[in-house]
């Protein structure tokens, strides 16, 4: 059976061997009950990688890192020339991850998947509806200083609008990439995020979650007041997005009714799939039972995290284009990073899983709380999760936070900041922290210099011709004060060209073994010290990168 046919008939019913019973809720799955939770969850391995008490070939029990002795350490991380061709085989068949370079723990690499090579560390920007606000596909691609490789795209909004089997069918096959034309990679967030943001709308049980339709009611109306991330917007960022327009094609008759009719939606392990199937991404997350990580409840955090192994096994289960697909389970755990604890608990249970996932993301961060809990969950997940796979940190956007999880062992980064900040007419420049320039601020007023000189992006990137060109702070200033949508255009640009060039620094900076004084150079021009007239470095970014290695204190 075709996977298109395949997914044409629908999303599969509920395994019942996979639906516990309320009373086991808070039970120890069964198959972690000879877990040894005094030695670190970790598997697959390598230098200079595995947690300090690694000590035996036991703590290596990937096939792929077999020490041929008992050594008290891993063996060394397997380094592939940059531009080595991908060599797509079972297990994992759409995807070959290359590691081309190492400096402490960051890493450079190739993630690569059917439609093409995406070097890391990266960040994906967030086209939640398959398109990014204020850009265009072309924009994108052909844009020197973006040429982005990968972007975001949500199926919970997805399969409201336009519905993902308009997305498959128009597409003729081809899925988001074909309906929104492009041809690079894609990844989808499973709608588990959507538990936390749009809590108030949801209702969470075993078989998934069901929300109430935010669009039930809106008539003749094309903002939908849920703004990119899944938060309800406050009406100063209008959600215009090409790919929800209600002037849709006819769906073919045996197509299932589109979600955004109904007053309920109802999402489970099976729908998240049945959907990402249908968008056709490269790369699909697993629905996870996602908690608020500032929330204090941890009877709800246990029942979340045996949760999230279960429809796991559903996710794998209803997943029906693994040739062309790759499926990421998302750890989970609060921020319990304690010996046996929660997080512990979801990594034991993806280490006994791991011949399924050809990649990780870690989830639950980014979600208000402290930035010494964030980073430690962080470095606590990069030093179980295997090496010789990619790592992705969700949700995180913010280029201080790029820069210390780099270091940590992070790969993959997504967030809406970049995007969302440019609406509001926020530019993101090298200095001071927070690094940002307020266009609208009275100083920007008269102040005839670009956004930033040297970047190459549509609103700077004119700036060294002899006529003087490009989009003066000042010129901008006036647009956006006017409401001029080409003026946000321009700043979304610039912001995306930045991060976009933040990776690149990054990995040319692995690559020459000097990741270290890149993160140091990068963190003392934001925060130059009191003597200096500037703010001293935050505690916690201290911590994290004296964890990865590297020494901020002299």
């Amino acid at each position: 059976m075709s996977s298109s046919s395949a997914s044409s008939l629908g999303p599969p019913a509920t395994n019942p061997a996979y639906i516990a019973k309320e009373e086991d809720f808070l039970k120890l799955p069964e198959e972690l009950a000879n877990i040894d939770w005094s030695r670190p969850i970790s598997w697959g391995k390598h230098s200079p990688y595995p947690p300090s008490s690694f000590s035996s070939a036991d703590d290596v029990d990937d096939a792929m890192t077999t020490p041929t002795s008992l050594a008290s350490t891993a063996p060394p991380l397997p380094i592939r020339p940059v531009n080595s061709p991908p060599n797509f085989r079972p297990p994992h068949p759409a995807l070959d991850f290359h590691v081309h370079a190492t400096s402490g723990r960051a890493r450079y690499a190739t993630l690569h998947l059917r439609h093409g090579p995406v070097s890391t560390p990266v960040f994906m920007p967030v086209g939640t509806k398959g398109t990014l606000k204020g850009l265009s596909t072309a924009d994108v691609t052909r844009s020197e200083a973006l040429d982005n490789r990968i972007i975001l795209a949500n199926t919970y909004h997805l399969a409201l609008q336009p519905g993902t089997e308009l997305i498959r069918w128009v597409g003729g096959g081809g899925g988001l990439h074909d309906f929104m034309g492009w041809d690079r990679n894609i990844l989808t967030d499973s709608g588990g995020f959507q538990m936390v943001s749009l809590l108030k709308l949801a209702e969470i049980t075993e078989e998934g979650v069901t929300f109430e339709n935010p669009f039930k009611g809106v008539v003749g109306n094309d903002d939908d007041g849920v703004d990119d991330d899944g938060r309800t917007d406050d009406g100063r960022d209008r959600d215009d997005d090409a790919s929800t327009s209600r002037k849709r094609p006819r769906l073919p008759p045996s197509s299932p009714t589109n979600a955004s009719h109904s007053e309920r939606m109802l999402l489970r392990p099976e729908d998240s799939i049945y959907h990402q199937n249908n968008i056709g991404s490269d790369i699909m997350m697993a629905l996870d039972d996602v908690v608020s990580s500032v929330a204090v409840d941890p009877t709800r955090f246990r029942i979340a995290t045996y949760r999230t192994l279960r429809w796991l096994d559903r996710c794998f289960h209803a997943h029906q284009r693994p040739n062309d697909q790759n499926l990421f389970p998302i750890v989970q755990g609060g921020l319990d990073t304690s010996p046996g604890g929660l997080r512990d608990i979801c990594l034991a249970g993806f280490r006994l899983r791991d011949d399924k996932a050809p990649g990780y993301a870690i989830g639950g961060l980014a979600g208000g709380e402290s930035k010494d809990d964030f980073w430690r969950v962080v470095d606590h997940c990069c030093r179980a999760l295997p090496d010789m796979k990619p790592r992705y940190l969700m949700g995180v956007g913010y280029p201080l936070d790029l820069v210390v999880c780099t270091a940590l062992g992070v790969d993959m980064y997504d967030c809406v900041y970049p995007t969302r900040t440019a609406r509001f007419g926020v530019a993101l420049v090298d200095g001071e922290a927070p690094g940002t320039l307020r266009l609208k601020g009275h100083d920007c007023a008269s102040d005839y210099r670009v956004i930033m000189e040297g970047c190459g992006c549509a609103a700077c990137r004119d700036s060294n011709v002899d006529d003087g060109g490009g989009y003066t702070r000042a010129r901008l200033h006036a647009m956006l004060k006017n409401g001029n949508p080409l003026a946000v255009s321009l700043v979304t640009h610039h912001n995306l060209a930045y991060m976009m060039s933040l990776n690149r620094r990054m990995r040319a900076a692995i690559e020459g073994d000097a990741y270290g004084e890149f993160a140091i150079s990068f963190v003392r021009k934001q925060y130059r010290g009191k003597e200096n007239g500037g703010q001293e470095v935050p505690s916690w970014v201290k911590d994290a990168l004296d964890a990865a290695g590297i020494k901020l204190h002299a």
